[in-house]
């Protein structure tokens, strides 16, 4: 039997990690896991109280709307305004996914069909590669440059491989995805990158499509920018945000699709046929995480800035050159000198063989990641210094 939608995707090398992962702790041997971006920060209290709460109502247990309840937009909106000065109509700009992945995909669907072409960065997050082939559409990749490589603004080299791959490209793009503070590299961008990509959209009549899923996660005094902010974005653009970093909620899958109306009212009426939106009390949780929290991603950026400092400085000192990245939760590592000749699948393996330690294999981003790493910064200092312990016995060839 074929399984067409499956068929086309390439085989999910994270799980050959985690089976390798899971051996060795059956093993008794104590893993430093990096592997997923799993954040292991808890929800805020308040969020907790409330969902608590609100579960024990029945009137919460009936169907909700799948576009998200009225408060629950409003409150997004009010987030938009207060951060990025961006004005959304939460009945017509605003609608609640069941996180950022199913907002993406169906997102997708809308936007694209067989025939289509959509543009996306390589390396990229799994879903940002396979979610166009979900819809029909053909994927065309543009280079996405690891920050650490170079002096030169990532962002530079992104747009003008946009501009050939709209040149190359058989059928022109429909849409073009991107994400930053960008998983897995944690290239950042300025706002004239985002000015200039929504000059490119509206010169060519493309959607940009901006998974905002790090929006909270700068640092060094480095904000990231919404795409919104930008004059005339809502006209081809819509971005996703989600409380799954900001406020460490990932179990609790809220995320949004904001900006452009028609975009989003056709996500809408896709949504209205596919689910009854997120289970109501956690909604009525998220509202009050938004509005009585709003300190909260701060605390949690100030802890994921210290652990990358702790990270990155002990690689660095262990002789393996790794640059600090201004903005995500993650770490992007070359594959050091001593073990190029290693596929990052291979090198990956070898950590968890040598060291105990877990880590994302490059290549499972896509053809552009290969040669690299992905450390997630979901250890704490403690726990961090232990891997960096194992990682400078076990790599014999760190010079």
């Amino acid at each position: 039997m074929e399984f067409r939608r499956v068929t086309g995707l390439p085989p999910y090398v994270f799980a050959q990690i985690n089976a390798l992962k899971a051996e060795a702790r059956a093993a008794g041997r104590d893993v430093v896991d990096f592997g997923f971006g799993n954040p292991d920060l808890p929800s805020p209290e308040v969020a907790v109280t409330k969902l608590a709460e609100a579960a024990r109502s029945p009137k919460n247990h009936r169907y909700s709307a799948s576009r998200g309840i009225p408060n629950l937009r409003r409150a997004i909106a009010s987030r938009y305004q207060s951060l990025f000065g961006v004005t959304l109509d939460p009945d017509r700009e605003v609608v609640t996914t069941i996180g950022a992945k199913e907002g993406f995909t169906h997102l997708m669907w809308v936007l694209l069909g067989p025939g289509d072409c959509a543009v996306v960065p390589t390396p990229s997050y799994p879903i940002h590669l396979a979610g166009p082939g979900f819809a029909g559409a053909q994927v065309i990749t543009v280079a996405m440059r690891d920050p650490g490589t170079s002096d030169d603004d990532p962002g530079e080299d992104f747009l003008a491989g946009l501009a050939e791959a709209w040149r190359r490209a058989p059928v022109k793009p429909r849409v073009v995805v991107v994400s930053f503070p960008h998983n897995p590299t944690s290239a950042c961008v300025t706002p004239t990158f985002m000015e200039r990509l929504v000059a490119f959209a509206l010169e060519h009549e493309v959607i940009i499509c901006h998974d905002f899923a790090y929006a909270d996660l700068g640092f060094d005094g480095y904000r990231p920018p919404s795409i919104l902010e930008v004059a005339r974005a809502k006209e081809c653009c819509v971005e996703i945000y989600t409380l799954t970093k900001s406020f460490s909620m990932a179990g609790w899958r809220v995320g949004f699709v904001v900006g452009n109306g028609e975009v989003v009212a056709a996500l809408t009426k896709l949504k209205s046929y596919l689910d009854y939106g997120t289970f109501q009390p956690v909604q009525i949780a998220a509202i009050v995480a938004m509005n009585e929290a709003i300190e909260y991603p701060g605390q949690l950026r100030a802890i994921y800035q210290s652990r990358r400092d702790t990270l990155v400085d002990g690689l660095n000192r262990a002789g393996w050159p790794v640059t600090a990245p201004r903005g995500s939760m993650f770490v992007w590592a070359p594959v050091p000198e001593g073990y190029r000749e290693l596929s990052s699948l291979e090198f990956s393996t070898l950590l968890i063989a040598e060291a105990d330690v877990a880590t994302s294999p490059g290549i499972g981003f896509g053809p552009g990641g290969d040669h690299h790493i992905r450390f997630a910064l979901i250890e704490n200092e403690l726990r961090t210094h232990q891997a960096l312990k194992n990682l400078k016995r076990a790599l014999v060839k760190l010079k």
